[in-house]
């Protein structure tokens, strides 16, 4: 067994220093991405043509607070306005550094749907782009009334979802089919995912590739937990784009083989972390409660052996 290569150093952890404005609220510096409404179709995975640089976000799961804590220190600043017609989302920030969302938006945090906003008017300003993970899949399953189970957090999200209208559950089903399923970023040094890619996967679309970037390396079974077993993929990882990912809560971030979990369990009450990139250094901020148990340990999983 090949044992993964970890990063020797730590990341450096930045303090709460941000770009300097550039004397503008919220007008964007980038073209829309997309449009915010049920239009929005889903865009390439070869974004190789955007050079950053990049603010890379972990898995968010529904705890708004802390994604706007993290925006503001990141200098992508958003205020939320509470008017007759529902929320409204306004982006003042004055970066001019997009930002990547690793996906699973919802889920276990206290305030999913604002999380969904805050990301859909994000993207819809230019600002940033995002991939889908495994629990907004989900989440959009739901919505289009198919059969999921409503568990792992998801009972939470419903819960948050009774009082928003048929227009907003419209736009949320939209955006999230709009988003790839991995993106290729900086000229293929860096590839963005939920849960991971292998190597022979990047810039494929097929049903594989899609189920490895929601779900990474399972085998179909179940741990003593009842969750899905999964297996550590970066172990094997030989590549030499770099992949971010998140997906699994991790304690320590690490570069393990060229790849990046940046996972660090905020809905557990851990942190809510960034990755600055070029720069490869991380921005975090400390989950503001325990908003949910964690049912297994943070770390990494177990390391699957390699038939020849």
């Amino acid at each position: 067994m090949r044992e993964p290569t970890p990063n020797p150093m730590p990341l450096p952890i930045e303090g709460p220093q941000v770009d300097a404005p550039d004397g503008k609220s919220s007008a964007t510096p980038f073209a829309s991405a997309m449009p915010p409404s049920s239009t929005m179709s889903r865009p390439a995975i070869d974004c190789r043509q955007e050079r950053g640089p990049f603010d890379i976000v972990g898995d968010v799961h529904g705890c708004a607070d802390e994604l706007m804590t993290l925006l503001a220190r990141l200098g992508h600043d958003v205020r939320m306005a509470y008017g007759p017609s529902g929320p409204h989302v306004t982006v003042t920030g004055t970066s001019r550094r997009r930002l990547v969302f690793v996906g699973d938006f919802v889920d276990r945090g206290p305030r999913s749907p604002d999380v969904l906003r805050i990301a859909m008017a994000l993207v819809a300003h230019g600002r940033a782009l995002a991939v889908p993970g495994n629990h907004d899949v989900k989440f959009r399953r739901w919505l289009e009334g198919r059969q999921v189970k409503i568990s792992h957090g998801l009972e939470r999200t419903v819960e948050q979802m009774a009082g928003e209208g048929e227009p907003f559950r419209s736009d949320l089903r939209a955006f999230v089919l709009s988003l790839p399923h991995h993106l290729r970023l900086d000229g293929d040094a860096l590839v963005v995912a939920h849960a991971g890619i292998e190597e022979q996967m990047i810039g494929d679309d097929g049903g594989a590739t899609r189920s490895f970037c929601l779900y990474g390396d399972t085998d179909g079974g179940k741990d003593a937990n009842g969750l899905a077993r999964r297996y550590h993929w970066a172990a094997h990882y030989r590549g030499t784009a770099s992949i971010v990912y998140g997906h699994t809560p991790v304690d320590a971030v690490d570069w393990v083989n060229n790849t990046l979990c940046i996972d660090t369990g905020c809905c557990f009450g851990g942190r809510l972390t960034a990755l600055r990139w070029p720069e490869r250094t991380l921005v975090e901020v400390p989950a503001r409660a325990e908003y949910a148990k964690a049912l297994r340990p943070f770390g990494h999983p177990p390391v699957r052996e390699k038939t020849v």
